[in-house]
């Protein structure tokens, strides 16, 4: 019996929350596939996984044996990588993901510095604004905005970013500028959300937290154009601080109610390796902490 091939095995199945999505991983059969998770439960006396005709599930058992058998891989790679000289010359695919804007502007210089400076890697980029799953989608690193769940990911904090209420100077010297949350409801108003065409701003007011709901005249699914209309003189939008950095130096926008502004949200790099992460994992993670984190903008 190989065990190095039967934990790899149910590895995949458990990845891939299936056998044919591990057949398809792993080259095999999806025969070969039930065949080795059945060796593998017959060896260990319990059952690792539940099927049925349509699921496959991992047992409290098998969560905690693919957590184990994760590391044992890891750490396996992490040898060979060692013995072979990678550490001196990262290889293979990296896979990153972050919030679109964010990534354009941030993460995109970071990929092309560490692929010219590392030849024989290449890199997919995932910049979505949602939260992607590292495991179910095979994401090495990842940018978080914001608060972390609990989770066992590895998590670097690099910076931060604030909630900015801001308009055109041309549209304030018409309407007027807000200088008390109730202002707001006197103003056009741009949403970035494709979730509730009322957006509710969150504040703070006198050291309490302080809610306003507004309507939005207009409502858009994606920053870049909420931003467009607020340089455009449309009315007020409010946008993490990253994203309206350059218009505010260069004077297009102009920052309102820095007062009531909520406390800052963190941005840290994520990843799930720990350290067993590989070569081409370390070497992006100290290039782009490095970036991030000299940058005056996330400070």
């Amino acid at each position: 019996m190989d065990r190095f091939h039967l934990i790899n095995v149910f590895v995949a199945v458990v990845d891939t929350n299936g056998f044919a999505g591990a057949a398809r991983k792993l080259n095999m059969s999806p025969p070969a596939v039930t065949r080795a998770i059945n060796e593998l439960e017959t060896h260990l006396g319990l059952r690792l996984l539940t099927r049925t005709t349509r699921t496959v599930r991992v047992t409290d058992a098998g969560e905690r044996y693919a957590q184990d058998c994760k590391r044992i891989l890891a750490e396996m790679l992490e040898a060979d990588e060692s013995v072979s000289g990678m550490h001196s010359s990262p290889k293979g695919r990296l896979t990153i993901t972050a919030p679109v804007l964010f990534g354009r502007m941030y993460v995109t210089p970071v990929v092309t510095e560490y692929l010219t400076r590392y030849p024989e890697v290449s890199a997919s980029c995932m910049f979505l604004d949602r939260v992607v799953n590292l495991l179910d989608e095979g994401v090495d690193v990842a940018v978080r905005i914001g608060e972390l769940p609990d989770s066992t990911m590895q998590a670097i904090r690099v910076g931060q970013v604030r909630r900015v209420i801001c308009a055109a100077p041309d549209y304030l010297a018409k309407h007027g500028i807000p200088i008390s949350p109730d202002d707001l409801h006197a103003h056009t108003i741009v949403s970035a959300s494709s979730v509730t065409p009322n957006p509710e701003w969150k504040l703070v007011e006198k050291g309490e937290p302080r809610s306003i709901r507004l309507q939005a005249r207009m409502i858009t699914t994606t920053n870049d154009s909420a931003v467009a209309a607020a340089v455009g003189g449309l009315g007020l939008t409010r946008l993490l601080s990253y994203q309206v950095a350059e218009h505010l130096r260069t004077g297009k926008l102009k920052a309102l109610l820095p007062d009531f502004e909520p406390a800052a949200l963190p941005v840290h790099v994520v990843h799930r390796e720990g350290r067993q992460a590989s070569q081409r994992v370390r070497a992006f993670l100290d290039l782009a902490i490095e970036r991030l984190r000299m940058d005056a903008t996330l400070n």
